[in-house]
Order: C-alpha cells, then sequence, then structure tokens
C-alpha cells in the first residue's frame, strides 16, 4: 500500500527548537585555532544566530509543493517525493541523497529533470523523478536492524516495481554513488543506467596504479589520504558508537548543526571558504532542521554501522556515468573495474553537494548520460 504524505512538524516543537537555540552552553575554544580542531565557536554562533530567525514554514511549504507518499517494503517505512514529468517519453529515475543530506537536496533539481522546457532545456530530456529518504533518515522512520547498502537497493528497485516503472534509471551521490550502483546490479533487466557522483571512499589501488596517475589525479589521491588522515573521525563514531553519539545530537540543536555544518565545510567545493559561499545558509538549516524534527541522528549514523565492513560487492553491470567534481577523489581506471563506465564527465567548480552547491552542471551531466540510453 502507498499513502499520501505531508510535512507538517507541530507548533509546539518549531517553539521548542527555537527556545532550544536561545539556552546554549558555548565551550571554550583555544585561541587562534580556525578550523583545525572543529567548527569554530564564533562561526557557530553566527549560523546559530540565522537559525533562530529562520522560517521553518517557508520550506516545509517548499518540500509539500511536490507530491510526497510512504510505503513499508521489507518491514520498513520509506518515505519519498514522487514528481511526475507532463512529457509522455519520461524516463523514471530514483534519486538517492547520502549523509548528512536529505530529500531537500533536490529541490532545486527537480523542476529541471521534470519539466526541462521550463527550464530552457529540451523536453525530451524529461524524467519521472522518484526521490526516496534513505532508511533511517528523514521521514524514514522508524528504523529496524540490518538496512545496508544493498538492502537499499532492493528496497529501491521494489519501490519502482510498485509504482509501475518498468525501466528506469539510477542516480546519487554520497551513499547514493553505492546504493544507485548497487540498484543496477540487483534489478539489471530494469534498470537502463545508473549515474552517480560524489564518492568519498579512498581509491582502491592496485600495483602499478600510482605510477599512471595523472598530474590532476595525484592531487585527488593526495586530498583522499588528506581526508582519511584527519577527516574521518565522524564515520569512526557513526559506523562503531552511533547510539552513543546520537545523545548529544539528539539533545542539543546546536550539536547536530556543528555535526552537520563541519562536513558541508570539508566536503563542499574547495574553492569557498565557507558552508554558505558554497550553499545557500537557508538550504543547509533545512536539511539540518530534518534531522531535528525527525530526532534521526542515531538512525541515521546507524548506517554507517550497517556498511562498517565495507563490503559492497559492486561488479560491472549496466551502463554507468559518473560526474567528477572538485572533491571527488575519482580516478577512473580504478572505477573501471567495478563499473561498465560508459560516460565520464568533470568540472572544475562544485563539491560533494552536487544537487546543492551546482544544480546546473549536476542536472545538465544528468540529462546528457541519460540521452545515450533513452
Amino acid at each position: 500500500m502507498i499513502s499520501e504524505f505531508r510535512i507538517a512538524v507541530p507548533d509546539a516543537e518549531v517553539v521548542d527548537l527555537r527556545d532550544r537555540l536561545e539556552r546554549v552552553r558555548w565551550p571554550r575554544q583555544l585561541p587562534g585555532d580556525g578550523w583545525d580542531r572543529g567548527v569554530p565557536v564564533g562561526y557557530l554562533q553566527r549560523a546559530v544566530e540565522r537559525w533562530a530567525a529562520y522560517d521553518w514554514r517557508v520550506w516545509e511549504a517548499r518540500l509539500n509543493a511536490y507530491p510526497q507518499y510512504t510505503t513499508e517494503i521489507d518491514g520498513q517505512t520509506i518515505h519519498f517525493l514522487h514528481v511526475r514529468s507532463a512529457e509522455p517519453d519520461a524516463v523514471p529515475l530514483v534519486l538517492t541523497h547520502g549523509w548528512p543530506g536529505s530529500v531537500a537536496e533536490f529541490l532545486d533539481v527537480l523542476g529541471p529533470l521534470t519539466d526541462p522546457a521550463a527550464y530552457g532545456g529540451d523536453p525530451r530530456d524529461a524524467f519521472h523523478v522518484v526521490a526516496p529518504s534513505v532508511p533511517g533518515h528523514g521521514f524514514s522512520v522508524p528504523l529496524t536492524s540490518g538496512w545496508n547498502h544493498e538492502r537499499i537497493a532492493r528496497a529501491w528497485a521494489e519501490l519502482m516495481r510498485r509504482l509501475g516503472y518498468e525501466r528506469y534509471g539510477a542516480q546519487g551521490g554520497d551513499t547514493g554513488s553505492v546504493v544507485s550502483p548497487l540498484v543496477g546490479q540487483v534489478d539489471p533487466a530494469h534498470v537502463v543506467g545508473v549515474h552517480i557522483n560524489g564518492g568519498l571512499a579512498y581509491p582502491a589501488l592496485e600495483p602499478g596504479d600510482r605510477s599512471a596517475l595523472t598530474a590532476v589525479e595525484r592531487e585527488r589521491l593526495a586530498a583522499a589520504e588528506r581526508l582519511r588522515a584527519v577527516g574521518t573521525g565522524y564515520a569512526d563514531l557513526q559506523g562503531t558508537r552511533p547510539q552513543t553519539v546520537s545523545f548529544a545530537l539528539s539533545d542539543s540543536p546546536v550539536g547536530q548543526l556543528a555535526w552537520i555544518l563541519e562536513k558541508f565545510w570539508e566536503w563542499t567545493d574547495p574553492a569557498r571558504d565557507l558552508p554558505e559561499d558554497a550553499v545557500d545558509l537557508d538550504h543547509l538549516l533545512t536539511d539540518v532542521s530534518i534531522y531535528w524534527f525527525t530526532n534521526t541522528s542515531a538512525t541515521s549514523a546507524n548506517l554507517y554501522y550497517e556498511n562498517r565492513s565495507g563490503a559492497n560487492d559492486v561488479r560491472p553491470g549496466v551502463p554507468t556515468g559518473v560526474a567528477v567534481f572538485p572533491t571527488d577523489p575519482a580516478i577512473r581506471r580504478v572505477l573501471d573495474r567495478r563499473h561498465h563506465i560508459i560516460y565520464w564527465s568533470e568540472y572544475p567548480r562544485g563539491g560533494h553537494f552536487a544537487a546543492l552547491e551546482t544544480p546546473d552542471l549536476l542536472v545538465n551531466d544528468i540529462r546528457t548520460f541519460f540521452r545515450l540510453l533513452r
């Protein structure tokens, strides 16, 4: 059964959030640290001031402007946006977000993907878009155990079957860059192609790979090594003790904001100094607000726990396209071993959150790739 859904956060919860934002106990900070030890106190104080003035209802209405539904798959409630195109030959496309993302990150791509003509594009590039909330994230709660990447992929295949789509594509970044290829692997008879961006995994190099790296690839590898050295503490915590870290995040909206803001600072376009230089701050706060109002710090972190072994046996299968943005540690010869890549593009601007940072580039790339498969 598929049921209609509408976001309706109670007024009392909105008031409670503002009350908590006014009663912050700020930590001490060593002088002159910048971002080296984490989010600076002064920066977060300004972000909290903006959050206290931010209007959730405006963004709630923007989300509710798109049809939303819930259904139960394999014992799990799955929330999803389902935006159908008016174009008769539109290709169904399932979009998968990651952590610390949500379906809100797709707000700027839904229109161009489903109604390209209205945005100066070719109507023949239209898609019917299905954007589920990953189990444990947003409104896909409560969460049961065992929801790893492959189980999510199987759920997406079942969701597309329930919606009546016999032939569809899969696209995603972050978690979606792992889940989307797995959708193609578990449902190859129906998946026409897979498009990915925003992978963060350290490249699985083999002997001889380093000597063949280009200058750009060496820079990407160096960035991946820096991230592995100083930027994976969050994953270690969420992958080993997701419940413990959630007590601070579930009780303090400022803690939740800092936990997510750090990743936006670290993973957005390296040419941008601050998160709001890359992503509209109110849009970013909408993402954080969804985590807060749905109380999903623990359940979203659980995905790291379920996938800690890293066992995602992706093998070359359906045609795949890869969009590479400046923060992606993507090396083609490495990815070619796990994907049937027929399309590859690289961009000089943007970052890990392409749908938020450079929706124009991402939309155009998705359109270009799927033209090869329509």
